[in-house]
């Protein structure tokens, strides 16, 4: 060993990336170090159902807040305003990721050949500002009647607090 002066012992091999990316490639190709790390995880207890619910609200709140920074299409209907759908109580302003999410949204609605006008708006204006405007409760549906599709819908963290539905405690 030796010292480079200071009373820490230089290393005797330098690290190099190469080699950290050799270990890990071997650890994933099922060479030795590879069973018992897939043993390990494989005797992970399940998680419990609040644990479940934990991650999911944690995973939903990731994607409240990538859809608050995002841009979305909004069509606008033949009299001027935001094309909106009402379903169980609750008015939707059908909000739309891209112009293809829109082009198939209104092939479904077998009105594809017309031309969809639409404004480009932030969701956070979406939810804070065009929400409370609606009539009754309101939410934003994103992608309707997509796979992608997710609702954002009008209660407490999504919507301001004055429109939100209460739900009656549930949690």
């Amino acid at each position: 060993m030796t010292s480079n002066g200071d009373g820490i012992p230089e290393p005797e091999q330098p690290l190099r990336l190469t080699d950290l990316a050799d270990a890990e490639a071997t650890s994933s190709t099922g060479a030795p170090g590879a069973a018992s790390a897939a043993t390990a995880a494989d005797a992970a207890p399940e998680p419990s159902p609040e644990d479940q619910l934990s991650a999911a609200r944690r995973e939903f709140a990731v994607l409240l807040g990538e859809f608050r920074r995002t841009a979305v299409l909004v069509p606008i209907d033949p009299y001027g305003s935001l094309w909106t759908a009402d379903q169980g109580g609750v008015r939707w302003i059908c909000a739309f990721s891209d112009e293809e999410a829109l082009a198939q949204f209104a092939r479904a609605q077998g009105d594809a050949e017309r031309e969809w006008t639409y404004q480009t708006i932030l969701g956070a204006r979406l939810l804070d500002v065009m929400v409370p405007m609606l009539p009754g409760p309101g939410g934003v549906a994103l992608d309707a009647g997509s796979d992608e599709g997710m609702l954002f819908p009008p209660v407490q963290g999504i919507v301001p607090d004055a429109v939100a539905v209460d739900l009656g405690g549930t949690e």
